[in-house]
């Protein structure tokens, strides 16, 4: 399966939040709702996911192999960083 899409929204600067992200995949199938996240050591994603009734978050998908959710964070920073750097955010 191949990435053939990334969409970004970025949003503000304050608070953890850095962007909205949607992926398609093959040209056939589109994961919306990827969260770009500022933590302790950098930024990672965070896959769309939804609040049970015990009050924790559920993933609603996500990737099944470590070198599949590698292969997603790459595309999704390469694109962000990509717009971090067309509006003079980048490093």
């Amino acid at each position: 399966m191949e990435i053939t899409d990334v969409r970004v929204r970025t949003i503000g600067d304050e608070g953890k939040l850095k962007a909205i992200v949607s992926v398609t995949f093959d040209d056939e199938f589109v994961v919306h709702d990827i969260k770009v996240i500022e933590g302790q050591n950098g930024l990672f994603i965070a896959m769309p996911s939804r609040k049970m009734s015990e009050g924790d978050f559920r993933d609603i998908a996500h990737p099944l192999t470590s070198e599949t959710r590698n292969r997603l964070k790459d595309a999704i920073f390469e694109k962000y960083n990509a717009l971090q750097t067309e509006v003079g955010g980048g490093e």
